[in-house]
């Protein structure tokens, strides 16, 4: 099978130039990879070159700053492959990652597919704690790939392949927050085949905290327009996050004010938090920056959450509500 390697890219050159390095290290796979520069002011053109150097088979496009949905789909109209595979420029991939895929497709056919991500030994250690946060079961339910969730899989685009025919048949990415999500949704309502394949890639994430609280911040935000879009997509596991801000900000109120016992919950909370970081990256650094970064992926996401829902659903403002809803009926 041919994957056709899809990368969008905006101002980040090393990023990518490590990227190609794994692709180019790779242990096999029948791969061209194809990167789309999204109207950056720091091109990664001789990136690329030393790449194709290094004997990949690596096109590099170029074109004015529309977001990286439009990128994609400026590089799905170039590819040839029978899978294309999507992988965000701030991953690394694994030498047998194009292996594993051949055999996992071979044993149980995909239309579509996603895979987990992890951080890499040469991370840093805020890397390494935001990433923790973003998998773990006691911060996100393990959605994005853990071995124990609260929901069925969704395949996201820092890992994601699927069929030329899918391509065909569903279109393009749309540009909007979580739009690897919504891509998701129609591959599935479409009746194509969506699976979990134990494949993951190294992925940077966010390099500081501040970053990262805007990250998950427009993450609440677009789960509410997932919700405009698709009403039944809303499950329970997307509201734990602002459920919790809410319990965690009375709990803190009831501790200063009435006894310090309310504070207790929110204590074993962080403990748990703190022994599963330990016990997943071994390092006690690590486990120490994962309690600042789970506060800011509960508080980011469900205070981005609580506003979308309160101005987007409860009063029915913005000027994106009526365009999300015609976007549903293909306008």
């Amino acid at each position: 099978m041919k994957y056709s390697v899809i990368i969008p890219v905006y101002n980040r050159p090393d990023e990518v130039a490590e990227l190609l390095a794994s692709l180019v290290a790779r242990d096999g796979g029948d791969v061209e990879v194809i990167v789309v520069e999204d109207g950056s002011t720091v091109p990664c053109r001789e990136q690329c070159e030393a790449a194709r150097t290094a004997g990949l088979d690596v096109r590099y496009y170029a074109k004015p700053n529309e977001g990286r949905s439009i990128a994609r789909n400026y590089g799905m109209e170039r590819a040839t492959g029978d899978y294309m595979v999507f992988f965000d420029s701030d991953c690394v991939v694994p030498p047998a990652y194009f292996p594993r895929l051949d055999a996992a497709l071979a044993a149980t056919p995909l239309d579509c597919y996603g895979g987990p991500d992890a951080a890499h030994d040469s991370f840093s250690d805020t890397q390494k704690a935001i990433n923790y946060t973003m998998t773990a079961f006691l911060t996100t339910g393990g959605i994005r790939g853990g071995k124990v969730r609260l929901e069925k899989f969704v395949p996201r685009t820092f890992n994601m392949g699927f069929s030329h025919r899918v391509y065909e048949r569903v279109g393009g990415f749309r540009e909007m927050f979580s739009e690897d999500i919504d891509m998701s949704t129609r591959i599935r309502l479409a009746g194509f085949t969506i699976g979990y394949i134990d494949d993951p890639v190294w992925h940077k994430r966010r390099v500081d905290l501040a970053k990262f609280w805007r990250q998950v911040h427009v993450f609440g935000m677009s789960r509410i327009t997932l919700r405009l879009l698709y009403p039944d997509s809303l499950k329970l596991v997307h509201t734990l996050p602002a459920l919790a801000l809410a319990v965690g900000v009375a709990l803190v109120v009831l501790g200063i004010v009435v006894s310090p016992w309310y504070l207790l919950a929110l204590g074993l909370y962080a403990l748990g938090i703190f022994i599963g970081a330990l016990a997943a990256t071994r390092s006690l650094r690590v486990a120490l920056l994962a309690l600042p970064a789970a506060a800011i992926q509960i508080g980011g996401y469900g205070s981005g959450f609580i506003k979308a829902w309160f101005t987007k659903i409860l009063l029915g403002r913005g000027r994106d509500v009526q365009q999300e809803i015609e976007m549903r009926r293909g306008r």
